[in-house]
């Protein structure tokens, strides 16, 4: 179901997606610029606005990081993400050398995927994969995210552990990690 809400005097078209199994409501703004919110059930439609409201600030700050994004990024496509598939492998392939000399992980396969949530990904099997959408975005965000999911096949949670590994590559993780999130 679509609905409509003003925040900020803007209106803002949101899908509501309902869900037997959610314990709780989630909002989603995907780089297409749709906005989803899940909800649970018995939860009612006012209290899913007064939760969309309370994230405004939030909401507007990634709906605007994906407009400027699409000046920077082309629309995401099948035949983009064939036409940059080897050359995302080959950045990857090279960044993930450089860190892995710090840390000196083994892993299986890296694969370049056409994802619509998500900058990477590691796999219970040790596989590394990566949106090929990362050939976008400033090299050193994108060595971020390469080293994120390099370091969980350390630690596959993101537990203070799991940040201190980050920190050996990348020092300034979070000023990068807050950089994507204003602009992923």
């Amino acid at each position: 179901m679509q609905k409509q809400i003003k925040i900020k005097n803007k209106n803002i078209v949101y899908k509501i997606r309902q869900s037997q199994r959610a314990k709780r409501m989630r909002l989603a703004v995907y780089c297409d610029g749709a906005v989803v919110v899940t909800q649970p059930k018995n939860v009612s439609i006012n209290t899913l606005e007064y939760y969309i409201k309370q994230k405004a600030d939030w909401l507007i700050g990634k709906l605007e990081f994906f407009a400027n994004l699409k000046t920077t990024m082309p629309p995401a496509s099948h035949q983009d993400y064939l036409s940059k598939k080897d050359q995302v492998l080959n950045l990857v392939s090279v960044k993930i050398e450089k860190l892995n000399i710090i840390y000196g992980f083994k892993f299986h396969k890296i694969n370049i995927k056409n994802q619509k949530t998500r900058w990477g990904s590691c796999s219970r099997k040790c596989n590394l994969n990566f949106n090929y959408r990362i050939i976008y975005l400033p090299d050193k965000v994108a060595e971020y995210i390469i080293a994120h999911e390099l370091c969980h096949l350390r630690e596959f949670n993101h537990s203070q552990k799991f940040w201190n590994l980050v920190s050996r590559s990348m020092p300034n993780y979070l000023d990068l990690k807050r950089s994507l999130k204003m602009k992923v």
